[in-house]
């Protein structure tokens, strides 16, 4: 029987017992006391309740469910209830043995329903036991009220029941709704939701569920209940504050949710039924409705689709737009507003048949069947026919509304055109009949850009006007009705246009001629004005003062030269260019003549004689400048010579010696380079001493005082020679004696920097301080040592000097010094080093006595604290904390000892502190000794407070063990009434005498643990006798009841216990045996996993069971030996039988294992298996698709995804191929499934297989489909370009004469386009040939393509031929004459050109002119091979026109002669050309190269050093991004002067000028490389001053930070805090004096700027200076901090 586990939680009152008697566990027992209580009582509730609910129907209720149903009566009667049978009636009477037989029989009668009681008998409910009284209520609650529900799973097909069943009930209803998640039915009921919900699923008008909040749990709990009972009837078996709780109980809430489900259950059930009456009645009347409407909605659609077919038939119009659109929205109103409604009576019809047929089956009726012609077949069929109709009478309809429509528009539009072209060409009639072209140049420019706009608009305006006669040509084609008012305007049109056409031909001419004649002017004009102003300047009396000005003027006079060349050749061309124009007929020979011929004579004479008087002028002034330009450059000379001369003197005369070895060897250095420059000087001299004599020879006006000048130079330079001999030798002599000053500086300057650092008295503050001192000092001392090595080259170089320096006083004076301080500073060295480590031993003892004495404080207060209370838990904590110091303790002892140490060290070695030492030493160990007895003190307090409470629980906790071992006796008074309650009862008693052994000696060590007690704590006997008395009295009670169950013990004997487990044994065998002879084979791996999992717990519970058969097949051999009574002879039959069945069970569990094993591994074979079929199923559905791509883009893209497919096929290949290695496997172990498995294996490797190839094959054919498609795209694509030339070779404009030749030589260039393009057509056949041989069955595609294609190429050559045939003989004279004309035009126009045209002045009109001779041999090679198809079309001319032939061919001879004459003055021109562009790229490269030099020079010579260190760092790093610049650039200057010096090696006429710039460009590129050198320098010792002041700024913030430190006024709350102040202030002061170091270095350095001049020198000074104010101010405020803080600590010491 299943039981309420009301103390699941609790302990196990048969169980074994945990001694562990600590505080922790009596509260858990408590607790879960406590739980359990709270728990049964729920159920007690819920349960009455329930019992009630199903009383109420006899009229019975119960008060107290356990004692009301100790009579057993309500026990009948709530099962009569229950069940609807009819039970025993109950025995009257009130006894113990009638309520016992009461309640039996509910027993078996609940036994007879096969509901499975164990360990409940009669007399356990008579009794009132709670637990077992709860446990029948919650069984038979099962039996009638959960057990009936179940719930079939349709994934598993498995069936759920009872409580599984109802979970999942829950779980469905109250799917979906938010904040409910059923998983049990405990936490999951408790915040009301759930209940809620299930109520709101079937009656959502009685919950308000959205506003429901989960954190109102209890009215959420109280609304659900209240609503169940007050609107459904259910009753309230729980209050919301039973299930408001952490753990409700599970049991109670599936009583009440089972209400729930029945009335639910129920109530869906009632109206399901109420539905069904009275519908087959409805059913058969709508029947016969449905039939009469059936019928005569079909007779009327069918009259009226029959009227409307015979009205569409009919194709009769009228012969006007309006008419037809008339006749149009009557068809279209019909289709809109007639016919909807009609076919909304089809579709009803059609529905109302079905519905009617199928409700009459329904009912089991004969389906009703229309009259024939009424089928729905028949109306489909005259409904077909009428939308046939429809659609043919629409077609109609629209192609006549068109036709109308369009003849209208086309009507209009000619009439709109025609009068826009009338209006138009009379326009432009009377603008091109003007000739207002004016006087002058820009008046014909203007006049001839409106003519060119005017015949660009007429020439586009001819389609225009042919497109009006195209409209009225297809108005005629279609009968307009007005057709002879169209063709009357048509012909008016044409008339217009070919008046308008010569006009403009005419007026064209006219305005050519004028043009060219003021272009002449125009150019006279301009070329009389530059005359005048170059007449200004050659008349000029300035021939220059000097050498600049003069060869300033001399390239302002080549210019000039140039310009006068180039006026000549235009005032030539000008006079040529008129000379056509002095013609009395005119210019072409019409008579109109734009000027007079005298105007022309008058204008060309006067612009020949400027000419000529310019020449002249520019002659003289040239030699006047060339002469003064040589004297100027000579005296240019001498001053250069002179200066320099100068210069060398001041370094020569000087009578500096220097001071020390580096302005010595800075002399010397001047010295040689000025010997050099003095040489260079005197080799120019000799140079100017023949150029001198040049100009004297010339006469050249000046030259007169050369020679005494250079005489006198000479002499200057003889007299420089003497100074310089005498001043080298005075200085070689002063560098090895100061460079032996300088060494012997340096070793002193070291030996005076170490004095300092072993002299000083500083032995440091603290430990810190002096372990940097200790380790500053060995640095310090290894340098010395290594210094032995400086002295030694010191004593060398002396040796070197010559023999009286080496014996000069200071020299033998300066070696002595040198080695007696070397010798101080090693004595020194080992004194301050022993110094340093007392200091150190000294500062670390009385570091360690300070933190030592510290904590000795710290730790006095914390014992202070501990008093022990009468709270263990608060005693233990004091314990704990106790032991953390005891370790402490521990710690601290080895300071201790290390003080002591380091004071007896210091004490034998005398040090000066040794009486403070001494001093320090025995307070601490005074201290540490008084600590040492206060913590013995604390832990005995603490550990007699802690036994006595230990002493008070350890009473309590036996007390409450013995009275629950005295329970447990009560409880087993009835248990000697069967066998089985006289085992129960032996069982108690033997785990009692272990218990009471344990008890008994929990009482000897409490008696003795109270002795200690009482000794040490007198004032608490009397209450630890009291707790030792009342453990007395319940240790007798429960002693008591001991005896007297042994005594109940002794009547039972050891047959009825064999006896008793003989039959269970049996029983669990049998039952062992069944499960395991079981034939069921797992259906899944989980179920073959649990089913393993099942037999490995069933051998488990064999082995437990085998020593229990042992020893009872022992105890039966000993029961039945030597017996021979019938009993006892079939108790050995049983035995024997029992051992049969037991060595059964082995083998059949053997057996099932073994087919369990093997059903395991065909479970995992059909996984798998159906995994790799699954995935050769997904293989064989992608192969079965065989549809091939019909694009190259489908092609490629399929290629692609089938080869994607095939990289996951490989992938898993591996998994399919393991699946049938695994069955292989099993076949071979010999599996019970081995011709299914092998089968399947076969199976899955065959498909695998068979994929792999079908895989190929479409692999294969995607291949050969991807060469189909591209090979087909190709042929598209060629034939796309073969239609699109074909529209270009089937233009028909060859008919117009007037542009005939630039059509043939566009025709010509489309001939080689198709030439060049038939490679394509090769190509695509050489294609489809190898593709047909790879693949015959693409015959049938591939070769109607190449067919198709050859066809159109043969058809497009064809046309083109035709077509060029056509334009050729069309106009094949004109062409030809054309042509000729053409380039005889051109040739005589480059001729001219070629005579007249102006010399470049510049690199701009160089390039111009290159350009133009570029054009112009381009064109010739162009006329040349134009001339050669010329010639070829010779032959058809002569068949033709053979009268005219000879004077044609002579034409063309003669333009090809002027055409090769002109081919070598063009070479000559070119050459011509290159060299001018050369020589003009050189000026323009110099000038460019200047104009950058200068530029940057500007930046190199910028005086701006920086404002501070950042801004210093940019200016160098943007000089060093100069000087990369100017580096990367050096080879483009050098270049730009190679390809000078090539001009002038060539023999340019402008060689001087070239070889003169080149110097320029590269004294220029000199003197920007000096600048940038010379500015790295000022910005490197910029650099330097700004880095001082950058360092005097971070000092000054190291002391204003240091300084608002000393200002604070913080006073220690003690003396301990005090001192700590102290000893910080003490490392700041020592961190301050160390900063004298930096603020002496930085003064070194200031001085050193203000020495050096540094351009920064006076805001040097002044930051030196207030760095040093501010670093005295500091020291002040240190010691006065330090006073203050030496003031309070004396205080502080006072007052404690």
């Amino acid at each position: 029987m299943a039981q309420v586990d009301v103390n699941s939680g609790a302990y196990n009152q048969e169980g074994d017992y945990d001694e562990d008697n600590s505080s922790a566990r009596l509260f858990e027992r408590s607790r879960i006391r406590a739980l359990a209580e709270e728990r049964e009582f729920v159920q007690k509730k819920t349960f009455t309740k329930w019992v009630n609910s199903h009383l109420v129907r006899v009229s019975c209720k119960v008060q107290d469910l356990y004692m009301d149903m100790r009579d057993g009566k309500m026990l009948l009667r709530l099962l009569t209830v229950l069940s609807g049978e009819r039970l025993p009636k109950p025995t009257p009477g009130k006894m113990r043995i009638h309520c016992l037989e009461n309640v039996d029989k509910g027993l078996q009668f609940l036994r007879n329903q096969h509901v499975h009681l164990e360990n409940l008998g009669s007399h356990d409910i008579v009794d009132g036991n709670p637990r077992l009284t709860l446990g029948l209520i919650w069984t038979i609650i099962l039996r009638f009220q959960i057990q009936d529900i179940t719930f079939e799973d349709a994934d598993n097909h498995e069936t759920r029941s009872a409580k599984e069943a109802l979970l999942l009930w829950c779980q469905m209803k109250t799917a979906g709704y938010p904040n409910v998640n059923v998983k049990n039915f405990s936490t999951s009921w408790r915040d009301g939701l759930a209940f809620n919900a299930l109520i709101h699923k079937h009656r959502p008008d009685l919950v308000d569920y959205d506003n429901l909040q989960k954190s109102n749990a209890l009215y959420n709990l109280q609304s659900a209940f209240d609503t169940a009972e007050n609107q459904l009837g259910l009753p309230k078996f729980l209050d919301a504050e039973d299930v408001n709780v952490d753990q409700p109980d599970e049991k109670s809430i599936i009583t009440y949710v089972v209400t729930y489900y029945h009335y639910f259950n129920k109530m869906k059930q009632d109206n399901i039924q109420g539905k069904r009456i009275g519908k087959v009645i409805n059913e058969l009347m709508e029947n016969d409705k449905m039939i009469n409407r059936y019928e005569t909605l079909s007779s009327d659609l069918l009259e009226w689709i029959n009227a409307k077919i015979e009205l569409l038939n009919d194709r009769k119009f009228e012969n006007s737009l309006e008419g037809v659109q008339r006749q149009l929205t009557e068809f279209n109103d019909y289709r809109t507003q007639e016919k909807p409604p009609k076919f909304d009576e089809k579709g009803e019809l059609e529905v109302l048949l079905f519905t009617l047929q199928s409700a009459m089956r329904a009912n089991n009726q004969r389906a009703f069947v229309p009259r024939e012609g009424k089928l729905i077949a028949d109306i489909n069929r005259a409904w077909q026919a009428l939308e046939k109709a429809e659609h043919e009478k629409e077609l109609a309809l629209k192609e006549e509304l068109i036709r109308q429509e369009k003849l209208e528009q086309l009507a209009a539009r000619f009439n709109r055109k025609a009068e826009m072209r009338e209006t138009w060409l009379t326009e432009n009639q009377r603008l091109v009949s003007q000739d207002n072209f004016g006087n002058d140049l820009s008046s014909v420019e203007a006049a001839t850009k409106k003519h060119e706009a005017i015949e660009t608009d007429i020439f586009a305006y001819e389609e225009r006007v042919q497109a009006v006669v195209a409209v009225a040509g297809e108005l005629e084609a279609e009968n307009y009705h007005d057709q002879a008012k169209i063709n009357e305007r048509k012909e008016n049109v044409l008339k217009l246009w070919n008046y308008l056409f010569q006009l403009l031909l005419a007026r064209r001419v006219r305005l050519e001629l004028s043009m060219a004649i003021q272009k002449i002017f125009h150019d006279m004009l301009l070329t009389l004005d530059l005359m005048d102003d170059i007449k200004k300047r050659l008349l000029s009396e300035d021939l220059g003062a000097h050498l600049m000005d003069v060869e300033d003027l001399l390239q302002k006079h080549n210019l000039l030269e140039s310009d006068i060349n180039i006026i000549g050749d235009r005032v030539r061309n000008a006079v040529a260019q008129s000379e056509k124009f002095r013609n009395p007929d005119g210019p072409d020979g019409s008579g109109y003549q734009p000027v007079e011929p005298s105007t022309i004579d008058e204008r060309c004479d006067i612009l020949q004689k400027r000419y000529q008087e310019l020449l002249d002028l520019a002659a003289e002034r040239k030699k006047r400048l060339e002469d003064n330009k040589r004297l100027c450059q000579f005296w240019w000379d001498v001053a250069e010579l002179e200066h320099g001369i100068k210069e060398q003197e001041q370094v020569l005369s000087s009578n500096d010696t220097g001071k020390d070895i580096v302005t010595v060897s800075h002399l010397l250095a001047k010295h040689k380079n000025a010997e050099n420059n003095l040489r260079d000087l005197e080799k120019q001299l000799n140079g100017l001493d023949k150029s001198g004599q040049e100009l004297q020879d010339e006469n050249i006006p000046g030259s007169d005082n050369i020679p005494p000048r250079l005489q006198e130079i000479r002499d200057y330079i003889n007299k420089l020679k003497d100074l310089s001999g005498a001043r080298k030798e005075r200085l070689v002599g002063g560098v090895d004696y100061y460079q032996f000053f300088t060494d012997a500086d340096d070793v002193d300057r070291y030996l005076y920097d170490t004095l300092r650092v072993m002299s000083s008295e500083d032995v440091g503050k603290d430990e810190g301080t002096v372990q940097m001192l200790i380790k500053k000092h060995d640095d310090v001392s290894d340098e010395l040592q290594n210094f032995e090595e400086q002295i030694k080259v010191l004593h060398a170089k002396a040796e070197s000097l010559p023999q009286e320096a080496r014996e000069h006083p200071d020299i033998v004076k300066r070696l002595d010094t040198t080695l007696k301080q070397k010798a101080e500073l090693e004595n020194l060295a080992k004194l301050r080093k022993q110094r340093l480590i007392d200091a150190l031993s000294l500062y670390k003892l009385y570091s360690d006595a300070d933190s030592v004495e510290s904590w000795i404080d710290e730790k006095g207060k914390l014992l202070a604290t501990l008093v022990p209370g009468r709270d263990i838990e608060e005693v233990e904590i004091m314990k704990h904390r106790f032991d953390t110091l005891e370790q402490d303790m521990k710690n601290q002892e080895a300071k201790v000892a290390n003080v002591n140490d380091l004071a007896r060290q210091l004490l034998n070695v005398e040090h000066p502190n040794s009486d403070d030492i001494l001093h320090r030493q025995n307070k601490l160990n005074a201290r540490w000794a008084q600590l040492r007895d206060m913590v013995d003190q604390k832990r005995n307090e603490l550990e007699r407070a802690h036994r006595l409470e230990t002493f008070r629980i350890d009473c309590q906790e036996t007390v409450t063990w013995i009275e629950d071992k005295t329970r447990v006796l009560e409880d087993s008074d009835a248990l000697t009434n069967d066998l089985s309650g006289v085992m129960k009862l032996q069982r108690r008693l033997s785990m009692m005498e272990r218990d009471l052994g344990a008890i008994q000696a929990k009482l000897d060590s409490l008696h003795k643990e109270a002795d200690d007690i009482e000794r040490e704590r007198p004032q608490e006997a009397q209450a630890i006798r009291e707790d030792i008395k009342r453990i007395h009295q319940v240790w007798d009670i429960l002693n008591k009841k001991v005896r007297e169950h042994e005594a109940k013990l002794d009547e039972a004997g050891d047959l009825q216990r064999f006896l008793r487990d003989l039959d269970h044994f049996q029983a669990w065998l049998t039952a062992t045996q069944r499960q395991v002879a079981s034939e069921e084979e797992p259906q899944s791996l989980a179920e073959a996993e649990q089913l393993l999992n099942q037999h490995a717990a069933i051998r488990e519970e064999i082995d437990g069971y085998a020593e229990d058969y042992k020893k009872m097949r022992a105890m039966g051999d000993r029961v039945t030996q030597d017996q021979t009574d019938p009993q006892y002879m079939f108790l050995r039959q049983r035995l024997a039988g029992l051992q049969e069945g037991w060595e059964e069970l082995q083998r059949m569990w053997d057996n099932r294992q073994h087919l369990l094993s093997q059903g395991l591994n065909l479970q995992m074979f059909l996984r798998d298996a159906k995994q790799a079929e699954v995935m050769l199923s997904q293989q064989e559905n992608y192969l079965a698709k065989d549809e091939m791509p019909q694009s190259l883009e489908q092609a490629e893209s399929a290629l692609k995804r089938h080869q994607d497919f095939m990289t996951t096929m490989d992938a898993n290949d591996d998994k399919i191929r393991a699946v049938g290695m695994f069955g292989d496997q099993l076949c071979q172990d010999g599996h019970y499934a081995a011709d299914k498995i092998h089968k399947k294996a076969r199976n899955i490797d065959e498909r695998r297989g068979a994929n792999r190839e079908k895989a190929q094959e479409v692999l294969k054919k995607l291949k050969d489909a991807l060469s189909l498609q591209q090979f087909l795209s190709d042929c598209d694509e060629l034939r796309e370009w073969i239609e699109e030339k074909m529209i270009r070779a089937q233009d028909e404009t060859y008919r117009d004469a007037k542009t005939i030749t630039s059509k043939f030589v566009r025709h010509q260039a489309f001939q080689s386009e198709l030439a060049a393009n038939k490679e394509r057509l090769d190509q695509l056949k050489h294609a489809a040939i190898n593709l047909g041989d790879d693949k015959p069955e693409y015959h049938g595609t591939i070769d109607p393509q190449i067919v198709e294609l050859a066809t159109q190429w043969d058809e497009l050559e064809k046309t083109t031929e035709e077509k060029g045939q056509k334009l050729f003989d069309a106009n094949r004279q004109q062409l030809y004459v054309q042509s000729i004309a053409d380039m005889k035009e051109w040739a005589t126009q480059l001729e001219n050109e070629m005579t007249r045209e102006d010399q470049p002045a510049d690199l701009t009109t160089v390039n111009v002119a290159m350009q133009k001779q570029q054009m112009i041999e381009t064109e010739m090679i162009k006329k040349a091979q134009h001339i050669d198809q010329l010639m070829e079309m010779e032959p058809q001319l002569e068949e033709l026109h053979p009268e005219e032939l000879e004077n044609i061919r002579a034409h063309r001879l003669a333009v090809q002669e002027q055409l090769q004459r002109l081919q070598a003055p063009l070479d000559d021109r070119r050459k011509a050309l290159e060299r001018k562009k050369a020589a003009f790229q050189f000026g323009r490269d110099v000038d460019d190269e200047k104009l950058w030099i200068s530029e940057r020079l500007h930046l190199a010579r910028a005086q701006n050093l920086g404002e501070n260190l950042p801004d210093c760092h940019r200016l160098q790093k943007n000089l060093q991004l100069l000087s990369n610049e100017i580096d990367n650039h050096e080879p483009w200057i050098n270049q730009i002067c190679g390809n000078g010096q090539e001009l002038i090696d060539e023999g340019h006429a402008n060689g001087p000028a070239f070889e003169k710039k080149i110097q320029e460009l590269r004294a220029a590129w000199q003197e920007l490389k000096d600048a940038v050198k010379e500015r790295k320098g000022d910005l490197g010792e910029s650099e330097k001053a700004h880095q001082f002041l950058y360092d005097c700024g971070e000092a000054e913030a190291w002391m204003s930070e240091q300084e608002l430190y000393m200002m604070q006024d913080e006073r220690g709350k003690d003396e301990f805090s005090t001192k700590n102040q102290i000893k910080k202030h003490e490392r700041l002061q020592s961190d301050i004096d160390k900063f004298a170091d930096t603020i002496r270095n930085l003064a070194t350095k200031a001085h050193k700027f203000v020495d050096e001049k540094s351009p920064l020198s006076d805001q040097i000074t002044l930051r030196q200076a207030q760095i040093e104010k501010l670093y005295a101010g500091l020291q002040d405020l240190s010691k006065e901090r330090r006073k203050r803080l030496e003031k309070l600590s004396r205080s502080l010491s006072r007052d404690r």
